[in-house]
């Protein structure tokens, strides 16, 4: 399966197993979404379980807060995370506190998907990774697969949580892993061993990273499209790194984080994300406290820049081999 059919899969086999699961968006129902993760599922739940909602996405998580109250399980799409920002006083204010402020008498299990990033040409409205914004929510929980297996897997664990969760999709590896070298022939997921997914139940815990490659020389953080990008750099400059895919930001498996680290003595962390402010940061400080005195170099950080995403200059902005190569290099030298 590509990424798309297995988070296609993943709703399926839900709907199938739990009545309460529904799925609700623009275009999600007949049309089957923008990029036709629901197609096929309005036709076998019907249209009360498989919804168009109109375009207001304040009002797409208001109801699915409301319903996910009452004992449903929504699974609301916001077509691009570009347009999740007028759904954040819902997210923020009412999913987020609802367990807290009723004193766990009402819940909001609803699992929030959305495709995002970039390295598809969809400039500054098509490529945002506005992740680090919900990081940093009390209450939500934010997960971005890299591979379909992880996908599906790390999608049935969201929807079964009884806590909201933000579930964003890396849109530029759909299809098939990217590696950062845009000039290249694209590859697809039918010959990547993350392609195999089983066609029935099974679950990815939350807050469990996974250790793409072992090293020794130095560790490399990252998740969504990032890992791949990292794995070619490795391949690229024959660095002995370690690879971690963090798989959820929050909870965040910290432990494996730590134990990498204290290993290598070196840490370089990749997102695509804007600088100021990103999730790096966060993971920056939290490597700094806890392994100290075991750093052989300062933490390292490549990332977008702090600007708008660029059209023209997609791949200047976007992490890719070039500059993560040089970090790697740099970190190795101090």
């Amino acid at each position: 399966m590509n990424m798309i059919q297995a988070i296609n899969s993943a709703m399926d086999v839900l709907m199938a197993r739990d009545p309460d699961v529904v799925v609700m968006g623009e275009d999600v129902g007949y049309f089957g979404g923008v990029f036709r993760a629901t197609a096929g599922l309005q036709a076998k739940y019907g249209k009360t379980r498989v919804f168009d909602t109109p375009i207001t996405e304040i009002g797409i998580i208001g109801v699915a807060i409301g319903m996910g109250a009452y004992g449903l399980r929504p699974v609301p799409e916001i077509q691009f995370a570009d347009y999740i920002y007028p759904a954040l006083d819902q997210l923020v204010s009412e999913a987020a506190r609802l367990r807290y402020r009723s004193d766990g008498e009402f819940t909001a299990p609803i699992t929030v998907r959305s495709p995002f990033g970039g390295g598809i040409f969809g400039g500054q409205t098509h490529s945002q990774s506005p992740e680090g914004i919900f990081t940093h929510v009390s209450g939500l929980k934010t997960v971005i697969p890299s591979t379909p297996y992880d996908a599906k897997g790390l999608l049935i664990s969201a929807i079964e949580d009884n806590d909201p969760v933000i579930f964003f999709e890396p849109k530029r590896i759909y299809n098939g892993p990217f590696n950062g070298h845009w000039d290249r022939p694209a590859a697809n997921w039918s010959k990547h061993p993350a392609g195999e997914v089983p066609t029935g139940y099974y679950k990815i815990p939350l807050g469990k990273a996974a250790v793409v490659r072992e090293g020794q020389a130095v560790t490399m953080l990252a998740y969504g499209t990032m890992v791949h990008v990292c794995a070619q750099v490795v391949e690229d400059t024959g660095i002995d790194a370690e690879i971690i895919d963090l798989r959820t930001l929050v909870p965040l498996d910290i432990e494996t984080i730590e134990e990498s680290v204290k290993k290598t003595g070196r840490c370089l962390i990749v997102h695509e994300a804007t600088r100021t402010g990103g999730f790096g940061a966060e993971l920056s400080a939290l490597v700094q406290e806890r392994c100290f005195y075991h750093l052989e170099a300062p933490v390292e950080r490549v990332t977008g820049f702090d600007t708008p995403y660029p059209h023209s200059l997609e791949w200047a902005y976007f992490p890719g081999p070039v500059r993560i190569g040089m970090a790697l290099k740099k970190i190795m030298k101090d």
